[in-house]
């Protein structure tokens, strides 16, 4: 979808996030947010930052009251587009020490875990949530079916929660 601006932010200096040979990190999270956005048909601007643990401890402690890193944390916009723009989403934070400890501990391949939690903090944005059993449902069926059409397998198999 050309008309979504997405910016993608690393504060994280580790050597392992994904990357292809023919595409750099920046644009698989790019990838991974529009094929998000496509599949529920939304339009928008997101800005997507990927932290180490101590900035993502600090923006869990101050916008959820929990003193611990995490691994997604998603911060849907308030405003209104402005004329000849999309409309801003949202930001998304997303913490490299969790995704990879998550990802090692669960046996997934890594590449798979971050493409997960950003899809994951996309929906976040676009009003998705899994406070219920219903809400977690219809969430996790949408995560399935956007990752399944990027070829990576349900990540909820043999899984409880994706949150640390």
């Amino acid at each position: 979808m050309a008309d979504n601006n997405i910016e993608v932010q690393f504060a994280y200096s580790n050597d392992s996030l994904p990357n292809l040979s023919l595409m750099p990190e920046a644009a698989m999270f790019r990838l991974w947010t529009e094929r998000t956005l496509e599949h529920t048909t939304s339009v928008g601007s997101v800005c997507l930052r990927i932290v180490e643990g101590d900035e993502m401890r600090a923006l869990n402690n101050r916008y959820r009251g929990q003193d611990k890193s995490t691994n997604v944390l998603s911060f849907p916009a308030d405003i209104g587009p402005l004329p000849g723009t999309p409309p801003v989403l949202g930001d998304i934070a997303i913490c490299g020490q969790v995704v990879e400890s998550e990802a090692s501990r669960q046996n997934k391949p890594p590449l798979n875990h971050w493409a997960h939690l950003t899809v994951h903090g996309v929906l976040h944005l676009l009003g998705y949530d899994h406070q219920s059993e219903d809400e977690a449902s219809v969430m996790e069926s949408l995560e399935v079916e956007i990752l399944s059409r990027l070829n990576i397998p349900n990540p909820y198999l043999g899984q409880d929660n994706i949150n640390e």
